[in-house]
């Protein structure tokens, strides 16, 4: 990556930045600027947003139509919502005939007033339902009391008839003064309705008479819920421009993003009034710079390229074999990128967390489930483009079938009632399907987690040592006995976990010499930076550290039992489900037995996404990553483009 400055004339801003986005290589480097311009566009945005919006719950009806609104236009139209920058402009339809809200409006071709009307009928609607709300509120309040007339009420208290009106609960019903006149309408459990004539009720609220009759109430209620039912169909019209609203959504945000780009082009100081240049600062991959330089002497732009310094925010690319590309969806949805001077462990993240999902997921029935998800949605896209979460879904639910193929776990149902051939294909280390006992079963399952650790964090720690051998970088020894600790910390929590039965060799004696070892290796390199007497200085000053590293390696390895736990949990939870369902399928109650199949098995799948979320990405980024040295402190690449759709 290459840090470069483009210098152009003041009033060649706008061009040059229609040239650049053409390329769309640079990386503009951001700062807080802001503009009139973009205010203006981020409200332009804010109301296309409203106008999709609205929309968005409903489904097209017409398919071919919403695909191709103005196929029988025969040209391209677009909704003008304001000015645009850097783009042609193409037809604009003016429809001052059409009446807002009319079916002609709502089907005629794109035309400038388009998203306003859209969002006028939103506000309407909104104010409309705030209005019904409003009237099912006083109905609701006015109702018990039945149907009576409020102006014949004001013409009695217009004679000086007086007559107050009372909502009361028994309890306060019962401390009225003995010798209140009164006229009971009704009551409930909750509340006594009465009237007195000319004596008031000290210290009580009175009912507050409405305005309108309860039929009156009713009526307006039915009007104005006509008429929001109206609007809605009418909003619901809309739903064949959606295609066209996406378009514009994206000619809107180019227009954010040029605004946003003009705002980081800052004046040169010292330049003379009609010699007033202005550059603005990015970042460009190296093998791309030259598009910038043939595009700078063509158009006269002033050109500086530099390689970054260690603080500056260099944004990160990266470069990945297809195979490893799938877990991009995972890494974008998380926002985890990795530094730009940080190592790239894309591919190690990817083969691991296929392995910990289907540890996690740990059902071959779910599994199956997700891989029918993913071939059907690949079978929608094949002939456009299938997206990489599809075929990261379908690698993921192979994992997970495999898994529970093996250790025979189908919607969690006992082995002994399943099919032989589903027994037959498990694997006797790590399922019982073949007569191998639940703690064998158990301890074999801790053992692969615990090799799982030992495997993941070795690689981190070779991984270290091989960029310190390029570097001739001395910290190659304290890599080296950091991996001699985790090998020898990995012998104490099988010593500690895992039975006797499963350790053949002397556990305690090797151990005491790998952690020994190791940690004098660490504590001498560990610091390394100009010296080693500076190191082992440094290494005392920060002893606590030092000692506390070790128990950080226990902790990291026993960490990885948590995909034998938590897969265990979802085994255990399907089992119940099944348990509690199972009685209910041989008799009437099969329906309710149905359910209950559906729904816990529907919230073991949630809480298995969930699980894969939290322990699968935490054991990447956080134990291993931090073995890695690698922090996920970086900043996308995001390249100064137009976007298409």
């Amino acid at each position: 990556m290459k840090k470069v400055c483009v210098i152009v004339r003041e009033d060649d801003r706008s061009d040059a930045l229609e040239k650049l986005r053409d390329f769309g290589v640079i990386h503009i480097e951001r700062s807080a600027a802001a503009s009139t311009g973009v205010t203006k566009a981020l409200e332009r945005k804010s109301h296309a947003e409203e106008a999709i919006a609205l929309i968005q719950p409903y489904k097209s009806a017409d398919k071919k139509s919403a695909k191709n609104p103005d196929s029988t236009e025969g040209r391209e139209r677009r909704i003008d919502t304001g000015p645009r920058r850097g783009r042609r402009s193409t037809d604009k339809m003016g429809i001052e005939a059409l009446e807002p809200y009319s079916l002609d409006a709502i089907n005629a071709p794109a035309r400038p007033d388009l998203i306003d009307l859209m969002n006028g009928m939103g506000n309407d609607r909104k104010v409309l339902e705030e209005q019904v709300s409003l009237l099912t509120s006083e109905r609701n309040r006015v109702a018990p009391w039945g149907e009576f007339d409020p102006a014949v009420i004001n013409e009695f208290l217009s004679h000086n008839i007086k007559i107050f009106f009372y909502e009361l609960t028994p309890e306060t019903f019962a401390l009225i003064p003995k010798d209140t006149c009164y006229l009971k309408i009704n009551e409930d459990s909750k509340t006594i309705r009465f009237l007195t004539f000319d004596n008031e009720i000290p210290n009580l609220a009175q009912f507050k008479l409405p305005e309108k009759s309860l039929s009156q109430l009713d009526a307006e209620l039915i009007e104005l819920i006509k008429k929001v039912k109206t609007l809605e169909e009418k909003i619901k019209g809309f739903v064949t421009r959606r295609q066209l609203l996406a378009k514009e959504m994206a000619g809107i945000e180019n227009d954010v993003n040029f605004e946003l780009a003009i705002a980081e082009f800052f004046d040169m100081e010292g330049m003379p009034e009609d010699y007033r240049f202005s550059c603005l600062k990015g970042y460009v991959p190296a093998e791309d710079l030259p598009k910038i330089k043939k595009a700078a002497a063509k158009h006269h732009w002033a050109l500086a390229a530099e390689d970054p310094g260690l603080e500056d925010d260099v944004p990160t690319k990266l470069k990945n074999h297809r195979i490893v590309g799938l877990l991009s969806p995972l890494t974008e949805f998380l926002d985890l990128v990795p530094g730009y001077h940080e190592v790239d462990v894309s591919g190690w993240f990817l083969l691991f967390f296929t392995i910990f999902f289907g540890m996690i997921f740990g059902d071959a029935a779910y599994g199956l489930i997700l891989l029918a998800a993913a071939l059907f949605g690949i079978s929608k896209t094949r002939k456009t483009s299938v997206p990489l979460a599809l075929k990261m879904l379908f690698l993921f639910a192979i994992s997970n079938v495999v898994w529970g193929t093996l250790t025979c776990t189908w919607f969690g149902i006992d082995i002994y009632v399943l099919p032989q051939f589903f027994r037959n294909i498990s694997l006797s280390y790590i399922s019982t399907a073949k007569g191998t006992d639940q703690l064998v079963v158990n301890q074999n399952l801790q053992l692969f987690c615990f090799t799982l650790a030992l495997l993941q964090l070795s690689i981190a720690r070779i991984g270290g040592i091989i960029r310190c051998v390029r570097t001739r970088n001395p910290k190659i020894f304290a890599n080296l006995g950091v991996l001699m600790m985790l090998w020898g910390m990995f012998n104490i929590v099988l010593f500690l976990v895992v039975s006797n039965e499963y350790r053949t060799f002397p556990v305690l004696p090797v151990s005491v010499y790998l952690l020994g070892g190791g940690f004098i290796l660490n504590f001498i390199f560990g610091y390394y930076e100009t010296g080693v007497g500076q190191s082992i200085l440094d290494s005392l000053k920060n002893i606590i550290s030092v000692v506390l590293g070790v128990t950080g390696i226990f902790s990291d390895i026993m960490s990885y039992i948590r995909l034998w736990a938590v897969g265990l949990a979802g085994a255990s939870l399907a089992a119940t489900i099944n348990a509690m369902a199972g009685p209910m399928l041989g008799n009437f109650l099969i329906f309710f037995g149905i359910i209950l199949l559906s729904f816990g098995h529907g919230l073991n799948f949630i809480l298995n996404v969930l699980s894969v979320l939290v322990h699968g990405v935490r054991l990447n980024i956080l134990e291993f990553s931090g073995h890695v040295g690698l922090t996920w402190s970086g900043i996308a690449y995001k390249p100064f483009t137009e976007i298409r759709k």
